[in-house]
């Protein structure tokens, strides 16, 4: 199921980025004292009262901006608003309400997606009567909060969350495998489900872009249920400007949050560049199995050695997705497509593994048997058990006596050995370390 998605708007430097950076328990926003230092929507997971959520930053609204950057700005803004469930109107209480503040408050009105009202910079107790005048803007209650000081952040979020789509089951079964296409434009990833279908469902082009949304197609073959997701290319942001290519990037970070197997498509023809590997990086930090997909490989001039050259070209830059497959194969000629769905089944079936505790832990002794822990100021790491706690992906949880002794290289050692016991192909692990409680 998708994560209800919040967008936060409003004019320029009323403090939208310090917001997002507090909901979200991160730093990932530039937070600078100047107007449209936020050239590009940000997005990030938040969490309250046990519900996630995805949180669009966005670029202050100027409305009779004539240049270049605050047309892009106001661009990015309208399509933050068009996606999103519940919509945060930022305004400034040392201010006041303001022309600009109208005329966003006019916008958000056409887009009929709820709206609470935050008022920040509600810095102390004589700021709270400045709060009433916003209640001209016609969104009912104003929300008094500080961004610097994080007060009122809580009745903020308890009036977001109230505002959420109702919970729904995901209108696929626990047997359908959801394939997700993520790659950067013209790739070829409307051709290859096309390819797999067997027929022209999706519009085809040499044209970067023609994919505008993400399409579900089911299908079943050899009597496994599938639903393939295609969505537009990603580009790489602050160099295309275009609204429906801006639009598809949280349209493709959906599809991926829904899916269970991620194929990210590279172009064969021009190889690996830098915007494959974050796009690529979408599907890890969600905890997808993913396969590379090497695509229009019946253009590329080969040799005996192209196919394992390339490969090491693969994991040479996606150091981190070491355990994702790799398919060489051509959508327009069907060239090896048949070796895809079965990679497919495979990944999909070790992302949702489960390891029986005792077998966890009897690998994790030999392991710490043949490369003990080393020591940190005469203390040394003690793993006292493990267990799987999750899957998709397949979570473990580490009690020790110290999770402050393991060391992120010793962390990569268990790794490497529990794929080594159990495969895991094709999808990442989630390792954690806890301290043991006496009553444990």
């Amino acid at each position: 199921m998708a994560r209800p998605i919040v967008a936060i708007v409003g004019r320029p430097n009323v403090g939208k980025s310090t917001i997002f950076n507090r909901v979200i328990g991160d730093r990932l926003a530039i937070v600078e004292d100047m107007p449209g230092v936020t050239r590009d929507r940000l997005y990030g997971v938040g969490e309250w009262l046990d519900r996630e959520f995805s949180v669009i930053d966005t670029g202050g609204i100027e409305i009779d901006g004539d240049n270049e950057m605050l047309k892009s700005i106001r661009v990015q803004a309208e399509l933050a608003i068009e996606e999103a469930d519940v919509i945060i109107f930022m305004v400034d209480a040392k201010a006041g309400v303001t022309p600009s503040d109208n005329e966003v408050a006019e916008i958000l009105f056409r887009a009929k997606k709820p709206v609470v009202l935050a008022v920040n910079k509600v810095d102390n107790i004589k700021r709270q009567d400045d709060i009433y005048e916003f209640y001209s803007l016609g969104f009912g209650t104003p929300y008094g909060i500080s961004g610097s000081h994080g007060t009122g952040i809580g009745d903020l979020l308890d009036e977001v969350i109230h505002h959420f789509p109702d919970t729904h089951d995901e209108e696929y079964g626990e047997e359908v495998i959801r394939v997700a296409l993520i790659g950067r434009p013209n790739v070829g990833k409307s051709s290859l489900t096309n390819a797999i279908l067997g027929e022209d469902r999706v519009i085809v082009s040499d044209v970067a872009g023609t994919t505008r949304d993400a399409i579900d197609t089911p299908f079943e073959r050899d009597g496994q249920k599938y639903v393939i997701i295609d969505t537009a290319g990603m580009r790489k942001r602050g160099k295309v400007y275009e609204n429906t290519e801006k639009y598809s990037v949280m349209r493709a970070l959906k599809a991926i949050e829904r899916a269970d197997v991620v194929l990210v498509l590279i172009n064969g023809e021009e190889g690996i560049i830098e915007q494959d590997k974050h796009i690529a990086g979408y599907a890890h930090e969600a905890g997808k199995a993913a396969i590379f997909v090497v695509n229009k490989w019946d253009v590329v001039d080969k040799d005996d050695k192209t196919m394992q050259q390339f490969t090491q070209k693969i994991r040479d830059h996606f150091l981190f997705m070491t355990y994702a497959p790799i398919v060489f194969l051509s959508a327009k000629t069907k060239q090896r497509i048949h070796k895809l769905l079965p990679v497919v089944d495979q990944v999909a079936e070790q992302h949702a593994l489960r390891i029986q505790t005792h077998l966890l832990n009897d690998v994790i002794s030999d392991a710490v048997a043949i490369n003990p822990p080393p020591t940190d100021k005469g203390r040394r790491l003690r793993i006292n058990y493990a267990t799987q706690v999750s899957v998709k992906p397949p979570t473990f949880v580490f009690f020790v006596n110290d999770p402050e002794l393991m060391h992120f290289s010793y962390e990569r050692y268990l790794e490497n050995k529990v794929r080594a016991a159990f495969g895991f192909e094709g999808t990442p692990l989630r390792l954690f370390t806890r301290k043991k409680s006496d009553d444990e």
